[in-house]
Order: structure tokens, then sequence, then C-alpha cells
């Protein structure tokens, strides 16, 4: 039974329609790693030392195992360089080559070969850097942001936590090796989930083969292709594939990022520490494919929420009619989305609020506030926190009633203009009455006129 507790010792009861919510209950910040706790029955064996696959929209990990252990990222480091070359940089803006920009980067890394004093669009250095995970071109944009590498990193650390990476230090802007840089597969998720917000990302990532024109210095054209391999070949082809990196450590490691996008729902996967260049792949599109089949994300409509958050308020009301309380502000914070299983979901579910935990003191003056948790209730019996009824009680008497001359002036203005609006249309009236029966009697009398003459 809902119930309103009135302080010390009146319950009244409000209503009874629905039942109270399980002992299966999710909150909202639970919502977003429940399922590591109760993994679907068929969640795919994935071969890493840590992985994730999260919602993009809901934030919800799906699947997931030591999503916070600090690993080094190696290459997919360069994930969030891109996204603060996209967030600050025009992809017409031209670079010019200096020799920071590519002395330091050990032989064995991929590189576009940009040379010092060339000139080089940001479009190009991101095509580089994506496509063929070129560390120069990269380096480049760090350094044409920040000045240094070493300025640039802190950039990036502060937009990781921004973007809520908590376990993430980046000190290189590529992934050189350094075993400090490090960051958590929970972390990267969160970083890719942002950069897949760009289109250009995704236009760029899913290029085949794209042109870099010649240079200032080098009049050739260069060939940049896309070595993933959900692009570049068949044998891993991913349709949904919107974008990512992979990488390789010494001590990790294979590692893969990716992004998909599948009816406009976007899931993020990373993957870090595989045993293998291949298996990476196929764990990723599996990892895909399970997100796609197993689990669906629903936006939640105010609207839905509209009847059971005024009946709720009606209710409270109703209990408080012999007191000297009344509600007197009340709104609703939902949750955009909420995820769970595509089984559960078949079940239909149920939205409730809870009342019983509601206490309000009904000797106290001052304004009492409560958030009563909103709960989507599904038949398994699984339940979601989804929002918050946010309520404000306080004394009836302090209603401020209208200002009755406040309101007599308004009235008085609104007849009299209402008298005059129509006082106005009825002398319209009359005077076009008047001058179409004028007419009429000329007309008349001209056509009178005529007669005679034709009879004389």
């Amino acid at each position: 039974m809902i119930v309103v507790a009135l302080y010390p010792t009146t319950v009244l009861a409000v209503n009874d329609q629905f039942d109270d919510p399980s002992d299966n209950v999710v909150s909202q910040n639970e919502s977003y790693n429940d399922f590591l706790n109760d993994p679907p029955a068929d969640t795919p064996s994935i071969t890493g030392s840590s992985y994730i696959l999260l919602d993009a929209q809901s934030r919800t990990i799906l699947l997931g195992k030591n999503i916070n252990d600090q690993v080094q990222p190696a290459a997919c480091t360069k994930l969030m360089t891109v996204l603060l070359a996209l967030e600050r940089l025009e992809l017409d803006d031209m670079i010019t080559i200096t020799l920071p920009m590519y002395i330091g980067i050990p032989e064995s890394y991929y590189t576009l070969g940009v040379t010092e004093g060339e000139q080089v669009s940001v479009r190009d250095l991101i095509y580089a850097t994506l496509l063929e995970s070129d560390s120069d071109a990269c380096l480049a944009l760090a350094i044409a942001i920040s000045q240094t590498e070493l300025l640039f990193a802190g950039e990036m650390n502060i937009r990781a936590t921004e973007l809520g990476c908590t376990n993430t230090r980046f000190t290189t802007c590529y992934g050189n090796g350094d075993p400090m840089n490090v960051s958590t597969a929970h972390d990267m998720a969160l970083i890719l989930a942002e950069l897949a917000t760009h289109q250009d990302f995704i236009d760029i990532s899913t290029t085949f083969q794209h042109t870099m024109s010649g240079t200032n210095l080098y009049s050739d054209s260069r060939i940049i292709s896309n070595a993933n391999r959900f692009i570049s070949t068949q044998e891993y082809s991913y349709d949904h594939y919107i974008g990512g990196l992979t990488g390789y450590a010494d001590g990790t490691g294979y590692s893969i990022a990716a992004a998909a996008n599948k009816n406009g729902r976007k899931l993020v996967g990373i993957i870090l520490g595989a045993t293998d260049t291949c298996g990476r792949y196929e764990d990723m599109i599996s990892m895909f494919e399970c997100g796609y089949s197993t689990f669906i994300t629903q936006p939640l409509d105010q609207g839905e929420f509209i009847p059971l958050f005024n009946n709720t308020i009606e209710q409270i009301n109703t209990a408080l009619l012999d007191t000297n309380l009344a509600v007197m502000e009340s709104n609703m914070d939902l949750s955009p989305y909420v995820t769970t299983t595509s089984y559960r979901v078949s079940l239909g579910s149920t939205n409730t609020v809870e009342l019983s935990n509601v206490i309000i003191d009904k000797s106290e003056t001052a304004d009492q506030e409560f958030s009563i948790p909103i709960y989507r209730v599904y038949n398994d019996g699984k339940t979601y926190i989804v929002g918050v009824l946010n309520i404000q009680v306080g004394q009836k008497d302090h209603i401020v009633p209208i200002n009755p001359e406040k309101h007599s002036v308004w009235s008085g203005l609104r007849k009299a203009l209402v008298s005059i609006i129509v006082i106005l249309a009825l002398l319209l009236i009359l005077v076009y009455s008047l001058i179409v029966f004028r007419r009429k009697a000329i007309n008349r009398a001209a056509k009178e006129f005529r007669n005679k003459n034709k009879m004389l």
C-alpha cells in the first residue's frame, strides 16, 4: 500500500492501486554497471585482459571484465588526440611542420613522412592518424594545439577528467610505449563514445582510401589507406562499424577500440590485452552482435509519466486535506534512457512510485522537500529507478492570493476594451449597411428614371 505518513502518529492511506516495487531494485547509478553483476546467459567469451561494451546513449555497461584495470592503451591513445583536434581546430587549417613534430618518433612506428617546413592540413593529418595510425601526423596535431607534447598531455588529462575518466593518465599523444601512459577499458570507452558524436570522425574513419594532395614541398600526392580490418578486408568487414583504432604494447598485448551504429543505436567496444591481432576483431564483432540482440535501450518520454505524476500529487493533496499542508511545487527529473535486456522488455512493465517512506511533519511551518523515486517495474520482478519526483510541501496559508485590487483593475480594463471593440464593430456594420442601402436606393432611382424615359 502507498501511504503518506504524517509525523508523529497519523498515517493516511493514499492509494493501493500500485504494488510495492520488488526488493530487486536497481538505482540510477547502479543501472550503469548492473549487468556486470548479472550477465546474460549468452554472453560471448572474449579474449583479453580487460574489455567493455558500452551503450553510448545510456552509458550502460552491457559487457565487461576488469574494466577499471590500468594498462597501456598503446596507439588507442591517439583517439584522445583526435578528439581534441576536432574540438579545437578546423579541418581546413594548415599546420607548418616543425622538427619536434617527428624527430623523436621510434623508427618502428608508422609515420606519414612529413618534413620540416611542409604545410599539411588538419584534415590530412587526422586521416593519417585514424587510417594508418601515423604517429608523426598525430604529434603534429598535438604540438599545433599546445606547442609541446608535454603541455598537450596535460590538456588530454583535463579533457579525460571532464568525460568522467578516473583512472587515466596520458603522458604521450600517440602511445609511445611509456609505461606511465595508462588508461582503462572503461575510460577509453568514454573517450570513444564522445568522439563518435563527431560526424567528421565517422566519415574519416570509415573511408577506405584517402588521397592527400601535394604540399608546398612535395608535388606528388600521397595515398592514405585504411588499415582497420573492419574496412579493409572482407573477412572482418562489419557494416555497422563507424570508427576506432587498434594498438599493441609490450606487456599488454593487442588492443582494439571500435564504435558501431545500428539503426541509430551506438555501441562502443574496447578490448585491451588481446592475445592475437585477428582474434580482437572477431571478439569485437561478437560483442557488438550480443549488444544489439540481447539488450535494448529505450528513451524515456516524459509524457508517459505525466498521468503518474498528476495522480501522485493529487493523492498526496487528498491525504493532506484535513491539515494546513499542501503540495506547493513539484517537478520530475527523468533519466533520458533506460537499458535492459530485450527479453525483459518483451514481458512488459509498469511505472510507479513508492510513498510509504514519505514522512510529512504536520507541525512543521517551514517548507518540506522530498525526492520520491520513480520506478519502472518489469514483469520479471526487475525494478529500475528511472527518475525522481521532487515535491515541496508547505503551509496552505503561504499561498499568495491574487491581489483583489489588481484583479479588479484588470477585469474592468478588459471589460472596457471588449465593450469598445463591440461598439466599433457595430458602428462598422452600421456604416457598411448605410452605404449598401444608399447604393441600392441610387440604383433603384436610376432604373425608374430610365423606365420613365422609355415610356415617353
